[in-house]
């Protein structure tokens, strides 16, 4: 792996000037007002998908050169981080357009990828919404595509799909049938060939509309195929894809800790310090800085630009630091609110539902510990997921 950048433990900047971060911070009191009610309710944040499109950070992630506002991954980071603290199902559901965006535009840019340039342009000219199938689609692939003549029909049911019900067009795949092989490709939501089951009903993060989206034997022309890859094993692109959207997802749990933290404290102010008091919020302030410290590492892999196995392996690792941190953050500052915590009205319970999805992305604690330890020893990692 190449040496890592001056600043890898850099202070965090989540309120650097100008840009996507400061679109976001304006937006903020508005998402913070619904966040409850959209949570209380298992109601989709559609409305703040109009004003995420308004406020022009759809196309956040586009080059300047293709129409977009030239976003780089550390800025789209802090903005996914920005909007978590006023209402984390938005920014959850966001960060996965917003890596969708990014991934395509680091690939226009740092490889020359030529082929990437309509569907990036098309972002910013239409403001699209793209869905990540995410975990239903990781490294083994799901779904069926059937050849037939010009290409192929597609069948499947792609789980936790955040922001179906906005969503153009859902980045996906399926198992070539008969083949060890997953072609990907674009499916139009629009398609009467595609729909969405209500089936999110769930502990956190409750108004990100991860439904399931099933497809009906949906025709993908064979130009329509983006690339192909063999099942059940890491291919070049997927590299690319864990560094630079995990930092970017796990961006919003951080924000969740932080805004946990900042109530915690408001919370612990109104009362009397004791010393059992000053011992939790001194946990909670060493367990946030940790998770701080290592989202800062994933963002500074992100930045050696250079995908590998190595990459993931680092990327990894901090998506597991995080995780841990963020949720033992929240835990501590649930504990240091008191009984106040416990209500609703305060926010801090929906806090900890919330940071609890940290738990379910890719590589999950088992898969990465052994993705880790094989990195450590020398032994092979293409099947390791």
């Amino acid at each position: 792996m190449p040496s890592t950048p001056a600043g890898s433990l850099s202070a965090d900047t989540t309120n650097e000037a100008g840009g996507v971060v400061a679109t976001a911070h304006g937006l903020s009191s508005r998402l913070a007002a619904s966040a409850a009610e959209f949570d209380e309710d298992d109601r989709f944040v559609i409305e703040n998908y109009a004003l995420l499109k308004e406020a022009g950070l759809v196309e956040a992630g586009v080059p300047r050169e293709l129409g977009g506002r030239g976003a780089e991954i550390s800025e789209l980071a802090n903005m996914l981080r920005t909007l978590a603290k006023s209402c984390a199902s938005t920014a959850l559901a966001f960060s996965m357009h917003t890596h969708q965006v990014a991934i395509p535009a680091w690939r226009w840019r740092h490889q020359k990828a030529a082929a990437a340039e309509p569907l990036l342009r098309r972002v910013a000219a239409e403001r699209l919404i793209l869905l990540s199938s995410g975990g239903s689609d990781w490294i083994g692939g799901s779904g069926n595509a059937t050849r037939v003549a010009g290409g192929y029909r597609i069948s499947a049911r792609k789980v936790f799909t955040s922001g179906a019900e906005v969503g153009d067009l859902l980045m996906t795949g399926a198992l070539v049938e008969g083949k060890n092989e997953v072609i990907h490709f674009a499916a139009p939501m629009k398609a009467p060939e595609v729909r969405i089951e209500q089936t999110w009903k769930v502990l956190g993060m409750r108004a990100t509309g991860s439904n399931d989206v099933v497809i009906d034997n949906l025709f993908i022309p064979e130009t329509g195929v983006s690339f192909s890859r063999k099942a059940g094993e890491w291919h070049p692109l997927f590299q690319i894809i864990a560094t630079i959207a995990f930092p970017l997802i796990y961006a919003v749990y951080l924000g969740v800790a932080e805004h946990a933290r900042d109530l915690a404290v408001d919370l612990a102010k109104r009362k009397t310090p004791t010393p059992h008091s000053l011992d939790l919020a001194g946990r909670m302030e060493t367990s946030l800085r940790a998770a701080r410290l290592a989202h800062r590492w994933m963002l500074d892999t992100v930045e050696l630009n250079a995908p590998s196995a190595e990459t993931v392996n680092e990327v990894m690792i901090g998506r597991s630091l995080v995780a841990d941190n963020a949720i033992r953050a929240v835990e501590l500052a649930l504990e240091l609110s008191g009984g106040a915590g416990f209500y609703r009205r305060n926010g801090l319970e929906r806090c900890f539902r919330d940071v609890q999805g940290a738990r379910f992305h890719p590589l999950q604690t088992g898969p990465q510990a052994q993705y880790a330890g094989a990195m450590a020893l020398g032994h092979p990692v293409a099947q390791t997921f």
